[in-house]
């Protein structure tokens, strides 16, 4: 039986591609969602891993909640409303929580419409490149919803706050070309050659020592939400663990021969 979540791991990067075509990508079922939690666990566990490319089998990146599944009332749609509220604690909202605690830079390769749910997960993402048929959507509204994953935590970070209300109270699609210009992608590619790039941006990273990134990103993590003394203070305990590092004393070792 094919995973949902499929992960493909060389040279320091692993490729994580949704794997349920058949109904858009969905982030849907506890088995994505216990496969998310799996494949960060994984990469937090391995110091091999260097990056992460995140995409969607096929022509989607994800269309997001599955509505059939909210049409006909199952699962979670089929609850009453105090035990949906535990439902979306003890469920979708499970990957937010993950992909923060993610220690690996993350890359979202964008491949198609990124809607909903869908949306917010590329903004989980620490970076993302497009295909220029990819379209972004925080959509919720126009089926009466909110962003019950995080999303708005994450959109006004990746694009800031006006552009981030602008998305949510409209709905309304955000393609290629206008993700560029807002920031919410740092480069646009032909679709066919969008693994390919979102690779050689991974291939970037992973040629970094491992230690290095993981703090880096931590530090970048916490700088969301904390104060400048206190990112200070971070900075101040990691960096004499950086230093003890082979890795650095080695490429220190050769940068002072040039």
């Amino acid at each position: 039986m094919d995973q949902p979540l499929d992960i493909s791991t060389e040279g320091g990067v692993s490729v994580w591609t949704i794997n349920l075509p058949d109904v858009g990508n969905a982030i849907t079922g506890a088995d994505l969602i216990a496969a998310f939690e799996d494949a960060v666990d994984a990469a937090n566990a391995d110091a091999d891993v260097r990056a992460v490319i995140l995409t969607g089998a096929g022509h989607i990146f994800s269309a997001g909640g599955n509505v059939r599944e909210m049409a006909d009332e199952e699962g979670l749609f089929g609850l009453g409303g105090a035990e949906q509220r535990f439902g979306y604690a003890d469920g979708i909202q499970r990957i937010p929580r993950a992909m923060l605690r993610c220690e690996v830079p993350v890359i979202g390769a964008v491949n198609g419409a990124a809607v909903g749910a869908g949306c917010d997960l590329a903004m989980m993402c620490d970076l993302r490149i497009a295909a220029e048929s990819a379209f972004f959507a925080e959509s919720f509204v126009q089926i009466g919803l909110i962003p019950g994953d995080g999303g708005s935590w994450f959109l006004q970070r990746a694009i800031g706050y006006e552009r981030a209300a602008e998305m949510t109270f409209t709905g309304d699609r955000v393609h290629a070309a206008k993700a560029l210009e807002w920031g919410m992608v740092s480069r646009v590619v032909p679709d066919g050659e969008l693994l390919d790039a979102a690779r050689e941006l991974a291939g970037r990273i992973a040629k970094n020592p491992p230690h290095a990134l993981r703090m880096a990103k931590r530090l970048l993590t916490e700088s969301r939400t904390s104060s400048l003394d206190t990112v200070l203070n971070l900075a101040a305990a990691m960096q004499p663990l950086a230093h003890q590092t082979s890795e650095h004393k080695e490429r220190v070792a050769r940068w002072s021969k040039r």
